[in-house]
């Protein structure tokens, strides 16, 4: 016995016979609507999850998640796919602190050392407060914006 039945109307099946004749949407979509169009119950033909991996060939989590989805959220949030939640900012190091790490690059270098390594200007940016914390690729990314070459 399935946990969430799915129970298509007419006007959700047509749509979503019409959606998968059609074929001119994305591919996750698709495979949502003839998740949604197997799943259906109101048919009186009732398949299991495995008779749907059978036929579609995606993963049960899958055909568990849009049924969940379907039941729990709606028809149009079965559908369609979540959206991903928002990317950090990619510029880590910008304004004065960018100002900053170009002067330290320029300067010279902690005493016992010969020249300025990534993790010490990362080290160095933490230490004065312009940064919470920095990578050394955020560092070396920010450096690389520059025409600031080592030496010069």
């Amino acid at each position: 016995m399935d946990k969430y039945r799915v129970t298509l109307t007419v006007e959700e099946r047509a749509g979503l016979g019409r959606l998968v004749s059609v074929g001119k949407a994305a591919a996750r979509k698709l495979v949502h609507a003839r998740i949604l169009l197997l799943a259906d119950t109101a048919p009186g033909l009732t398949r299991t999850d495995d008779d749907i991996v059978a036929a579609l060939g995606c993963g049960p989590r899958t055909i568990a998640r849009v049924r969940q989805r379907f039941v729990t959220e709606g028809f149009h949030a079965a559908l369609d796919h979540k959206p991903q939640p928002p990317r950090p900012d990619k510029i880590k190091i910008k304004g004065d602190a960018e100002q900053e790490l170009i002067r330290l690059a320029c300067s010279d270098p902690p005493e016992g050392r010969c020249h300025w390594t990534l993790n010490l200007l990362a080290d160095e940016l933490v230490a004065l407060g312009l940064v919470k914390s920095v990578s050394t690729e955020a560092v070396r990314q920010a450096l690389k914006k520059t025409t600031l070459t080592r030496g010069s």
